[in-house]
């Protein structure tokens, strides 16, 4: 599913609303009184205090070790540790071995990518002569690890080009696919241009050749319905501090299939069977993945997240998300002198806008705004060759995100009209 659904209702204003009083940080002020108007959610998404809460709870009632225990306070913090992993992987449509916690999405990707430059991996083993194939579009967490692994066995990295539109040159990738691909790994949307990519269409060419398909999903399963399953991807990471949960977690989903079939990374603790002086043998998916450890509070916590999510529902926050790309777009573009860097229509895209101001640098474009109350993400959002590609070292980046309200946009239209002029650009 797109954000360009029409099947659901957005939320209206008063929904908006009562997301809101959920946030206490968005009643807040900054700089000269102003109000906080967030719309850095691309890089970070703000907690509701059911989140809080949750974690908060745990920490007094229940906090401990998880799997090694058999007093009370042990089997209670395995069960929550347990019952996150259950509501996470039902969220994304995957059994629930399938998922495994990481420290991040980063630390999943790199997972992976290391995984499979080891020789343990069997089939999957990248060797010279493989071919790795990614996009120009990529956060450098899905691009360095792909670099290093290229690196690492021989294999050559590939990718897949830009329109000038800011969307995926299709038209290249049959030839880009082929007998010699051993992996794609692609964002399922652009931190940056806000580009939802053809996932199906992906999947199926990777599939027809046998290769493995890694979907960088931080940027789509907190704003959309995401069903993993449903889009046939072998794998897929994302991260909880952007879908209202905390930092220090992120998700590995797989299928199952998959990682009983990959070598640990990590070793240590907890992720093992049996252990003697000399050797070593390993649990199974998921725990093999999980050395030293986990981030137990974390992982309640990110299950309050999605049960928050869930309760609002994906698919009205998705259509609501639409309302806010095409507000965003059309504020951007009223305004002289400021470009939009990638798609400058709302299909197929998320509420996140890269822009350029003429003749002033991102990081002013950024303090300006942030003076009047509003806060953006400014620089190359780690995606550099996105913006090389586009001609420009940087950019600002409003996103939003179902407690952005019309108001907020409209603030921001507001603010980023005066920037020029407060550079003296006319």
């Amino acid at each position: 599913m797109t954000l360009t659904s029409t099947q659901a209702t957005p939320l209206d204003h008063d929904e908006v609303e009562a997301i809101r009083a959920d946030f206490p940080i968005l009643h807040r002020t900054v700089g000269d009184g102003a109000q906080l108007v967030y719309l850095d959610s691309g890089a970070t998404s703000q907690r509701p205090r059911q989140v809080l809460q949750a974690e908060y709870d745990f920490a007094t009632t229940s906090y401990s070790a998880v799997h090694r225990g058999a007093h009370t306070l042990a089997s209670e913090a395995t069960d929550a540790f347990e019952a996150a992993r259950e509501t996470v992987a039902r969220f994304v449509g995957v059994p629930t071995d399938g998922v495994v916690w990481t420290r991040n999405a980063t630390e999943g990707l790199n997972v992976l990518a290391a995984a499979l430059t080891d020789p343990e991996a069997g089939q999957y083993t990248l060797k010279p002569g493989d071919e790795v194939l990614v996009t120009e579009m990529e956060h450098h967490a899905n691009l360095v690890p792909w670099q290093r692994a290229a690196a690492r066995s021989g294999a050559t990295l590939r990718w897949i080009p830009l329109t000038d539109a800011g969307r995926l040159d299709l038209a290249t990738v049959d030839g880009l696919i082929n007998e010699r691909t051993k992996v794609v790994a692609f964002a399922h949307a652009s931190n940056v241009l806000g580009t939802i990519n053809p996932v199906a269409e992906l999947v199926a060419k990777a599939k027809a050749v046998g290769a493995l398909t890694i979907l960088d999903a931080c940027q789509s399963v907190p704003h959309l319905p995401v069903d993993l399953g449903a889009l046939g991807v072998d794998a897929a990471v994302f991260s909880g501090h952007k879908m209202l949960g905390p930092t220090g977690i992120g998700v590995l989903a797989a299928r199952p299939g998959l990682l009983d079939a990959l070598p640990p990374v990590l070793t240590g603790g907890s992720m093992v069977e049996r252990v003697t002086m000399e050797t070593a043998t390993f649990r199974e998916a998921p725990q093999r993945f999980e050395a030293g450890t986990p981030p137990v509070a974390q992982a309640v916590a990110l299950r309050a997240a999605v049960d928050y999510l869930d309760r609002v529902g994906m698919d009205r926050i998705a259509a609501r998300e639409h309302q806010l790309a095409q507000l965003l777009l059309d504020g951007v573009d009223s305004v002289a002198g400021v470009r939009v860097i990638g798609p400058n229509d709302a299909e197929n895209r998320t509420a996140t806008v890269a822009f350029e101001v003429e003749g002033v640098h991102p990081h002013d474009v950024g303090q300006v705004l942030d003076a009047a109350g509003v806060a953006v993400r400014v620089g190359h959002h780690c995606a550099q060759p996105v913006h090389r590609r586009f001609g420009v070292n940087a950019s600002s980046r409003a996103s939003a995100y179902l407690y952005t309200t019309d108001a907020d946009v409209e603030r921001f239209v507001q603010a980023l009209g005066s920037v020029r002029g407060f550079f003296g650009r006319s």
